[in-house]
């Protein structure tokens, strides 16, 4: 029996043993399948919680393990304390935002961790300035819309309800109405409502708070519906409005304003359905908006109607154009005229050009330039009796003429700058003529024709003051006087800056260097460089091996110069600009050298003209050169006139009584160029210099000459000129032919030099032979082929001779 229950209580627990691991595995599939969470986590202070407040974070854990606490995202590991073996907790300080807090633990099996989100924020404020307001609307129903203040935002789901109790007649009523945002409600009531009052109550998670009750008499509080406009009819005075009411009110309001202007209020106290309203008193082509209200007797006036636009017409522009003058610098045959952009006051309409007269007084000539109506200024010829009006033309017409004259300049312009603006006054001109008005222009300096800008006051001012000048900018201006139609004079000013500094940049010098001299030339500094108005520059040069510096102040209106007497050396050259409040930095460095003055082109011309001397020398060692020397250079000598009872001719007509005959080869016979053989006149000269000449004919062939005799009797002549002796060459030299004119008038033979002419009348063949004979003078390059013949010698003081015949027979 033993044995046997022994058998059976093994076997019972062998079986209890499976059954419990069955059951452990059966409980662990069920908490995997169902994400059973392996721990349980709350707040000491709930899930919603107020900003700013302090509470603890409990977590308690299903399993024996090592727990952990985390919050944020990303996960943060929060350092936590143990409650007892299965809890633990954190500490939680001033929270200021919603957080999310997590717990973990490590359990096999292995399970969910739990987790807990915290809200934060604060109970509801109580709200206040609660308004109602009754629409009433075309029926028997009307709509109430109550509004309030509801504080400051609680960063929770709030909860809002209107309660309403009303009374009609002897009846009353309430009802709740659930707010649909967070500051409004709206709920409809009977026309014959005559008393109301409402509360509001607002709740969240944090508290609950209730408002004060607030009575109102409907009537007190009613609004009609806001009017209907139709479109805008106008012309150039006014505007005709249609407007349409859902209801019939007692009074109306309209208003209306042009572009960037505050409204103007037109009201009615009659008010008829379907009404057209006249608005008047407006401004010609200007845009107007208009919108209108309405309101019952009592109660409370309408919202304000869509706003609707429409332009008024054009009128004919009603006064002349401010127009101004501006000289060029550069072009003296033309001014520019300038002209302000007219507001729509004067212009009383969409300028569509300027039209630009000139007038000569002198011819009565005009003429006429249409411009375009986006330009503000043109050139135009300059005449010194024209007189130059501007116009500006609309559709409607024309301004009056305004114009443009020459002019005359007060007295001591004094200018006074404070830090953003300049006072400019002036004394007026001792003349009997009351001015009838002043102009004051300024430019930025060296941009007139670019940003003029002027302003006119009356006659009797002699002051103004300048705004919107811009710091560190340079200006300059002028202050004209008018008379009448016409501009009398102007004074100028320059060098107005209102805040300076010193430059911040500095000229763009370049060099270029001539001999011992150097010019040095520049660009001004841009405008955004300047600090104010330049005053000078200055040009710092330093020797590189002496050390030494030189500074060369300069003007600024200059833009080169020139330094002189610098030594041979390398140099260093640099430029700065000065202003009121110092020198600028120093610009680019500039390296150059003066060269040592070379004796070299002294020497050289020394020697050429010792070169030249020396071959002149060379060349009077030929007698040929030398006599042609002597001839050509003859009229630079003085003559000597030899006397002509001297010669030896003469005395030989004394002794014999008779005639004596000159026969001179004519050209009956043909000469060729081959011919080397010359007939040469033998002359022998009673003077200091004398020489043996032969000259060859210049031409080929000689031309015939006519008999020439002398008489036995030599009339002395008071001016006695000198003629050449050529020889001819001749086949027959030998023949001799007789003179038939015994009447020949002999004039003198003379061999010093080619001026000896024949001053009788020849004509143009004579001329032409006669300059072919002087070219001949000059030898051949080389002076040593061909030797010179020389005849015998003639001593002959003077010879007149008369070649009238010759020349007539030519």
């Amino acid at each position: 029996m033993s044995g046997s229950s022994g058998g059976v209580r093994d076997i019972m627990a062998t079986m209890s043993q499976t059954w419990s691991v069955f059951t452990v595995i059966t409980v662990l599939t069920l908490q995997i399948c169902i994400g059973e969470k392996s721990c349980f986590i709350w707040s000491s202070a709930g899930r919603v919680v107020q900003r700013g407040s302090s509470f603890k974070m409990y977590c308690t854990f299903y399993c024996k393990c090592k727990g952990s606490m985390y919050s944020g995202h990303p996960l943060t590991l929060q350092s936590h304390k143990q409650s007892n073996s299965t809890t633990l907790y954190v500490n939680v300080k001033n929270i200021t935002k919603n957080r999310t807090f997590s717990c973990e633990c490590k359990c096999l099996p292995a399970l969910d961790p739990c987790g807990l989100d915290i809200s934060t924020g604060y109970p509801p404020d109580c709200p206040e300035n609660i308004t109602c307001i009754h629409k009433v609307l075309k029926g028997e129903m009307g709509v109430v819309q109550c509004t309030w203040k509801r504080g400051r935002d609680t960063y929770l789901q709030n909860t809002l309800t209107l309660w309403v109790r009303t009374v009609s007649g002897n009846a009353l009523s309430s009802f709740s109405v659930s707010s649909k945002g967070p500051d409004s409600a709206t709920f409809n009531v009977s026309n014959s409502v005559q008393l109301m009052s409402v509360c509001i109550q607002a709740k969240n998670p944090l508290g609950s708070v209730e408002s004060d009750t607030f009575n109102y008499t409907l009537r007190d509080i009613m609004m009609p519906s806001p009017p209907d406009l139709g479109q805008a009819k106008c012309s150039s005075r006014g505007c005709d409005i249609k407007v349409e009411e859902s209801v019939r009110t007692q009074h109306l309001e309209i208003q209306y304003r042009s572009e960037q202007q505050t409204w103007t209020t037109y009201q009615n106290s009659v008010v008829q359905m379907g009404s057209v309203w006249s608005i008047s008193f407006l401004e010609p082509y200007t845009l107007y908006q208009f919108r209108a209200r309405t309101k019952f007797s009592t109660g409370l006036w309408s919202q304000w109607s869509t706003n609707i636009s429409c332009w008024t017409s054009e009128e004919a522009p009603a006064k002349e154009l401010d127009v101004w003058f501006a000289e060029s610098t550069f072009d003296f045959s033309s001014i520019r005229v300038y002209w302000k952009e007219v507001n729509n006051s004067i212009a009383r309409g969409k300028i569509l050009e300027y039209i630009i007269k000139i007038y000569d007084r002198d011819t009565g000539l005009v003429f006429f330039s249409n411009i375009s109506a986006n330009s503000t200024n043109y050139s135009v010829s300059s005449c010194t009796n024209c007189e130059v009006t501007v116009r500006a033309r609309n559709s409607k017409g024309q301004t009056p003429p305004a114009k443009i004259n020459t002019p005359k300049p007060p007295q001591h312009v004094h200018v006074i700058i404070s830090n953003n603006s300049v006072a400019i006054s002036w004394r007026k001109p001792g003349t009997a003529l009351t001015p009838t008005g002043h102009v004051v222009e300024w430019h930025p300096e060296g941009h007139k024709l670019d940003e003029l800008q002027w302003v006119r006051v009356g006659g009797d001012e002699n002051h103004v003051t300048v705004t919107g000048i811009k710091p560190f900018e340079c200006y300059e201006g002028a202050v004209y006087i008018l008379q009448n139609e016409s501009t009398v004079g102007s004074t100028r000013f320059v060098h107005v800056s209102t805040v300076e500094s010193a430059p911040t940049g500095s000229p763009s010098a370049e060099e270029k260097v001539e001999g011992n001299k150097v010019k040095v030339t520049w660009t001004e500094l841009p405008r955004s460089q300047r600090g104010g108005c330049i005053r000078n520059y200055t040009i710092y040069v330093e020797n590189i091996g002496s050390k030494s510096l030189h500074q060369y102040p300069v003007l600024s209106s200059k833009r080169k110069h020139v330094i002189h007497n610098l030594r041979p050396a390398f140099y260093r050259l640099w430029m700065t600009a000065w202003n009121a409040k110092g020198e600028g930095p120093a610009g680019r460095t500039i390296k150059f050298f003066i060269q040592q003055e070379s004796e070299v082109p002294l020497l050289l011309s020394c020697i050429v003209v010792l070169l030249i001397a020396a071959s002149l020398v060379c060349l009077c060692q030929i007698s040929a050169v030398r006599q042609r020397f002597c001839m050509l250079f003859h009229c630079l000598m003085l003559d000597v006139v030899p006397d002509p009872a001297n010669s030896k001719w003469a005395r030989e007509c004394d002794k014999e009584k008779g005639r004596m005959n000159l026969q001179l080869q004519l050209s009956n016979s043909t000469v060729t160029e081959e011919e080397d053989e010359l007939i040469t006149v033998d002359v022998e000269e009673l003077h200091e210099q004398s020489g043996d000449i032969s000259i060859p004919a210049s031409d080929g062939s000689s031309p015939l000459l006519p008999h020439t005799s002398l008489g036995p009797k030599i009339e002395p002549a008071p001016v006695l000129s000198y003629i050449k002796s050529f020889s001819h060459d001749s086949d027959s030299s030998d023949q001799t032919q007789t003179s038939l004119d015994t009447n020949t008038t002999v004039d003198y033979i003379s061999s010093h030099g080619p001026e000896n002419e024949i001053e009788d009348d020849v004509d143009q063949g004579d001329q032409e032979e006669f300059m072919g004979e002087v070219m001949g003078f000059f030898p051949s390059l080389n002076v040593f082929m061909d030797p010179l013949k020389f005849g015998g010698k003639l001593t002959l003081d003077a010879v007149k001779i008369d070649c009238s015949s010759f020349f007539q027979d030519r």
